[in-house]
């Protein structure tokens, strides 16, 4: 008879998160994380040998699900805008796992230039690329306005895909306007204010 398959690491991975988030990753201790994932350093090690491999892998554990559900969504498959709406819609509804890593990638990288390097260089063949990619390929159909540099528009995609959608999702219910759209209408008006602004011209 098999032996069920241990989620130990996972548990590991886990308690480091919260630790790190807590303590950051220099600070947290590796005994605490055993006690928290209910388990022995000497598994910690076993797995991580390294508090930075930890961490790495505390964070590529939600990073790289995160990229296949952004491959899915990016795919040439229908126009541009239906692709950024896809884009939007996923990064809108980022879980609580996927937030608290990226809280964790923002607070390490302003404590650790190595640690912001690493983030860089891993995201360029990540989130990055296929973002870069559908951004070349609406300037080439025409979707963005050829004047505009690429960065412009690549760092608007990123601000409204993520960190307003982010930030609408906490500030939204304590804002003075009635209903504030959320989920899919909000990243449906976000493409809009992308391709179109905010102008009545």
């Amino acid at each position: 008879m098999a032996r069920p398959r241990s989620d130990i690491q996972e548990r590991i991975r886990e308690a480091a998160s919260e630790r790190f988030l807590a303590d950051g990753v220099d600070g947290a201790s590796l005994r605490a994380i055993a006690a928290d994932a209910k388990t022995n350093i000497g598994m910690v090690y076993y797995y991580y040998p390294t508090k930075e491999d930890l961490f790495q892998a505390v964070v590529e554990d939600v990073y790289s699900k995160l990229v296949v559900d952004l491959v899915a969504a990016l795919t040439p498959e229908g126009s541009v805008e239906a692709r950024l709406e896809r884009l939007f819609v996923r990064l809108g509804a980022l879980n609580e796992s996927e937030l608290r890593v990226l809280r964790l990638v923002v607070c390490e990288s302003l404590r650790s230039m190595e640690r912001f390097e690493r983030f860089a260089q891993r995201f360029q063949s990540g989130h990055i690329a296929l973002i870069a990619q559908l951004v070349q390929e609406a300037y080439g159909t025409g979707v963005f306005a050829a004047g505009r540099h690429p960065l412009v528009a690549m760092v608007s995609v990123i601000a409204l895909a993520g960190f307003a959608q982010i930030g609408a999702r906490f500030a939204g219910p304590r804002l003075p306007f009635a209903e504030p759209p959320t989920g899919e209408p909000l990243s449906r008006d976000l493409v809009q204010v992308l391709l179109h602004g905010l102008s009545k011209a």
